[in-house]
């Protein structure tokens, strides 16, 4: 299981490959009580982390579209984003804290609701309720805590039914996130190439795709420009 130093990492690197492009991140529990929760603000702040989500699941948590999650007490919720909140404040920064709750699957709507609005009056700036099972649970959820803005995660094939962005929209979510839209397409492609290269002996790689290409993804034109602007002759013999 991937732990705070683990998930700032990830984080602090993929929010710094363009810092104009806002990044949510992941802190699951907030990684112990509030003071690794005021550390893991601190963190994630620091890392250019743009927002994240905590939830109400226990520390030996789940993914939140599996079944048989176990969810804390709503006090300890609170005692999660109230610490986030003043590690915020404390650390002067404007990141962005989202509630998310856990409960649905286990304790239903009602009380979800219910420790979302307690979260809100705690400080959170957004409301996250995972494992929506319905469409019509999805409105719902935005019009039973309106005005405040709610994230919605839709994860592809799991308990949520699918939702497109301008259907999402039009319910009143705020937010939208995708997790599984790189991470399904990049398994699919790399089980693909690597049993070719297992049973052909080839990868079969398209020909357009050149190291160079790749290289190019990972911000090497913007490393020509500072180089030759500095006068460095790091790339002098070309690439």
């Amino acid at each position: 299981m991937a732990g705070l130093n683990d998930m700032r990492a990830h984080a602090e690197m993929i929010a710094n490959l363009d810092a104009r492009v806002p990044l949510i991140a992941d802190a699951d529990t907030g990684y112990g009580g509030p003071i690794m929760i005021t550390r893991t603000v601190q963190q994630y702040a620091r890392s250019g982390v743009a927002g994240f989500h905590i939830e109400d699941q226990i520390q030996t948590k789940r993914c939140g579209h599996l079944q048989g999650k176990q969810i804390v007490s709503t006090s300890e919720f609170l005692v999660r984003i109230r610490a986030a909140v003043a590690a915020r404040h404390a650390v002067g920064s404007d990141i962005v804290i989202i509630a998310r709750t856990d409960a649905l699957q286990s304790l239903g709507y009602a009380e979800s609701i219910a420790r979302l609005r307690l979260a809100k009056e705690a400080g959170a700036d957004v409301g996250f309720l995972e494992g929506i099972t319905s469409k019509e649970e999805a409105r719902a959820v935005v019009k039973d805590l309106a005005p405040w803005p709610i994230l919605l995660n839709m994860v592809e094939h799991g308990a949520t039914p699918s939702i497109s962005v301008s259907e999402a929209q039009e319910m009143g979510f705020r937010i939208v996130i995708f997790p599984f839209a790189g991470l399904a397409p990049a398994y699919k492609a790399m089980k693909e190439v690597y049993q070719r290269l297992k049973t052909k002996g080839i990868t079969g790689a398209e020909a357009q795709m050149t190291p160079v290409q790749l290289f190019e993804v990972s911000g090497l034109k913007e490393d020509l420009e500072i180089d030759a602007k500095a006068g460095g002759t790091t790339f002098a013999g070309g690439v």
